[in-house]
């Protein structure tokens, strides 16, 4: 088993339990050196404190883990940026009310904003020429999905 998934196996479990869900593992190796950057998430978007209790609960595991042999390796932490695309249920979930671009997988390209979501699906608001409209669209049919920036928007803007 690589690497990566034997890290991925053994922190996710004790990650979960204290609530965050472990998005992914990447490995460098430049030299005699590793670095191990792992991303977690959670049900709402991260502060640095909790991303601080997560790099240690991970740092104590590593530490410990048999499999990360003697190699030295530096460690870091961190939660997904904005740029990350959304791929699960859970991550169009904590965006609700975000603004949405969707590029389906026949090319169509969709923004809305993220109304609600299920399991299947999600279901955006989107402004045509004034015009309102929900659009419910597959997960299945989704190619990519990446939240946008918006730099001016007010609270009271929907």
């Amino acid at each position: 088993m690589a690497l990566k998934d034997q890290i991925s196996e053994f922190i996710s479990p004790a990650l979960h339990k204290a609530g965050y869900f472990l998005e992914d593992v990447n490995l460098v190796s430049p030299g005699q050196h590793r670095i191990v950057t792992v991303i977690v998430d959670g049900a709402s978007a991260l502060n640095l404190d909790q991303v601080t209790v997560a790099s240690k609960l991970v740092s104590e595991l590593l530490d410990d883990a048999p499999f990360m042999g003697e190699t030295p390796f530096t460690l870091e932490v961190t939660s997904p940026g904005i740029d990350r695309p959304l791929t699960l249920p859970r991550h169009f979930a904590k965006n609700v009310d975000r603004l949405l671009k969707v590029t389906k997988t026949d090319g169509e390209v969709v923004t809305g904003r993220i109304l609600s979501n299920s399991e299947v699906d999600v279901t955006l608001t989107v402004t045509e020429k004034k015009d309102v409209k929900e659009v419910t669209i597959s997960l299945v049919d989704i190619k990519r999905a990446q939240v946008e920036i918006e730099f001016n928007r007010k609270d009271g803007d929907k």
